[in-house]
């Protein structure tokens, strides 16, 4: 299997990636042939910060399902507005 086929199973997937000089937390956007779109998560505001666009060839090493993906899930979830909020809900949807 080749690596591109691979990445492109992990599209749309929340995970940690280490490349070349980096490693971040975020979502795999789109997998190319000679690139991936990786949208970086900030740590402090749990939203989306940046997108980069990286060379597969440079990814060292990409973790899916560990406890800290698992806490930045439930990170973000906590900031979802509940069902019975909804005055907060109303306003997700303006």
């Amino acid at each position: 299997m080749y690596l591109s086929e691979k990445l492109k199973s992990l599209e749309s997937k929340i995970v940690f990636m280490t490349w070349d000089t980096s490693a971040e937390y975020g979502k795999i956007k789109f997998v190319g042939h000679d690139y991936l779109e990786f949208e970086v998560i900030d740590r402090e505001s749990l939203d989306y910060s940046k997108s980069v666009l990286i060379n597969p060839n440079m990814i060292l090493e990409i973790v899916m399902g560990s406890t800290e993906v698992n806490r930045l899930i439930a990170a973000v979830s906590c900031k979802l507005p509940s069902y019975k909020d909804k005055s907060n809900a109303n306003n997700l949807e303006s």
